[in-house]
């Protein structure tokens, strides 16, 4: 059964976007780019909010820009094709090899869970993310934790009710000092 995992830059106290919506901070270096290009391979679909969508519609055109180098030019080839789901209650109609969501997000992993085909399927931004939380539906959670306080924001884990307990299953520390953090859930 394909997994489900949430996986976003984050920061030591805990958001992924600061009180002014900013994430400038998470840009990564080149090793923390590879790293997270290595991640997006082993992804089957990718779900996503509206938000993280719209930030993510950058790639569908990135292959055209000039500037970019190869290790961005090597992302946009693997993002653009990846079969995407987009949950939004006010988007008419979504780009690319995109599709909006004909049911609720459970019942969309439910059908990607069962169906054939190679890869995990990721979970894309907060609110989406603390949904699939709040049904069970996450497996894996992986943080990209950079080395600065933002004071609040978005948080990268969801106001819960109820515990969840993880089991550590990888660490990485980069150059940077961004520190890699891989848990899954313990059933």
């Amino acid at each position: 059964m394909r997994s489900v995992t949430y996986s976003m830059g984050v920061s030591l106290d805990g958001y992924i976007a600061g009180p002014d919506g900013g994430f400038d901070w998470t840009a990564p270096d080149e090793e923390v780019f590879r790293f997270v290009t290595g991640e997006i391979r082993e992804v089957g679909v990718h779900l996503l909010g509206r938000g993280l969508y719209e930030t993510m519609l950058y790639w569908e055109t990135a292959d055209q820009d000039p500037s970019l180098g190869d290790s961005m030019l090597e992302w946009a080839a693997i993002w653009k094709p990846l079969p995407k789901v987009v949950f939004s209650t006010t988007l008419p109609a979504v780009q690319g090899n995109a599709r909006l969501a004909a049911g609720g997000l459970a019942e969309e992993i439910e059908r990607l869970r069962a169906e054939p085909g190679e890869g995990g399927i990721a979970i894309g931004g907060a609110a989406l993310a603390a949904e699939a939380a709040a049904l069970g539906l996450i497996d894996e959670y992986r943080a990209r934790v950079y080395p600065v306080l933002v004071g609040g924001g978005i948080p990268f884990f969801p106001q819960r009710e109820r515990r969840v307990d993880l089991e550590l299953v990888e660490t990485r520390t980069f150059g940077s000092r961004v520190v890699y953090l891989r848990y899954r859930v313990a059933r």
